[in-house]
């Protein structure tokens, strides 16, 4: 357990300071100014790489249990917003 710990903590760290020189990188360029999308895409980047590292460091059992918790909340959101536009077409 603690060395997925410190894979985790070790995938976080290079993720962020990744990101960190890329946004330097293209500051430094020139050419295209830093735009807040350009950072919120760069975050979602890492986001994704800690997730990821995060799945590998689980038993098979949990991720299981995860990835249909996911699936199961992917469904109930399309569900309540079919039934609020149908609401909202009836009134």
């Amino acid at each position: 357990m603690g060395v997925a710990i410190s894979v985790i903590i070790l995938v976080l760290v290079l993720a962020f300071l990744a990101f960190i020189v890329w946004i330097i990188y293209r500051a430094f360029k020139g050419k295209v100014s830093i735009k807040a999308h350009m950072v919120s895409y760069g975050l979602a980047v890492v986001a994704g790489v800690c997730t990821y590292a995060y799945f590998l460091s689980l038993d098979f059992s949990q991720l299981i249990k995860i990835i249909v918790s996911i699936i199961l909340g992917i469904i109930l959101i399309i569900v309540a917003a079919l039934y609020q536009r149908r609401r909202a077409s009836r009134t």
